[in-house]
């Protein structure tokens, strides 16, 4: 039987971090001086940093303070290392599909330190194939690299994958990349944006998606 490979996001998919980025992003614009909705940082949140910096303070802004303001976010998201709660369900999610065959391939912003936290919450790593990580590709999501980089990592072809996560870019990315897309609500974003940007089917969270299992596309 050919493989197949599970492809997961991590933040607000798998580990219910979303709304620390928000905070840590929100309190890091504020320490440069800019006052930001956090509903503004939220729609940005699964960007590559850079990337979610233009997106909230747009292109005409001081370039030279990303930097900065990029630093003060990951200083101030780190003082939650040790205590990222994985979402209900999430590594019996993986351990299953590791279980019924796939390959588990986490495909995530993450690096370093933040990485291995996100790991230890999960508390999956004998499910967990492989990696794709920040340091891995060149650009982040929505553009497709992050896929297709664990595609190559699971040695799986795009018809053969699945992609789990949370946003609107997850599901653009996996789009792009030529496989099927599945969200989950957990991370914050309406159900109409994820299945306009690509979703084929929307779950409430790993624990529901793990209940509806063999009517979902990792059937």
């Amino acid at each position: 039987m050919h493989a197949r490979a599970a492809v997961f996001d991590v933040d607000g998919t798998l580990v219910d971090t979303n709304h620390l980025h928000v905070t840590a992003w929100w309190e890091a614009f504020r320490q440069a001086g800019h006052r930001v909705p956090m509903h503004t940082v939220h729609r940005a949140v699964g960007l590559p940093s850079t990337d979610l910096i233009a997106r909230v303070l747009g292109e005409d802004r001081d370039k030279d303070r990303d930097d900065g303001i990029s630093a003060a976010h990951k200083t101030l998201y780190g003082q939650y290392f040790d205590r990222l709660p994985a979402l209900d369900d999430a590594g019996r999610l993986l351990k299953r599909l590791a279980g019924d065959g796939w390959r588990v391939v986490l495909a995530t912003s993450a690096s370093g330190p933040e990485l291995s936290a996100l790991r230890r919450a999960l508390d999956a790593d004998d499910a967990i194939t492989a990696t794709a990580s920040a340091e891995d590709v060149t650009e982040g999501k929505p553009a497709p690299e992050p896929v297709e980089h664990a595609l190559e990592l699971a040695d799986v072809p795009a018809e053969r994958a699945v992609f789990v996560g949370d946003t609107v870019w997850d599901m653009r990315a996996g789009s792009r990349a030529g496989v099927r897309c599945v969200a989950v609500l957990c991370g914050g974003i309406p159900r109409a944006d994820l299945v306009e940007a690509g979703a084929d089917a929307v779950y409430d969270d790993p624990a529901h998606l793990l209940e509806s299992l063999a009517d979902s596309p990792l059937a």
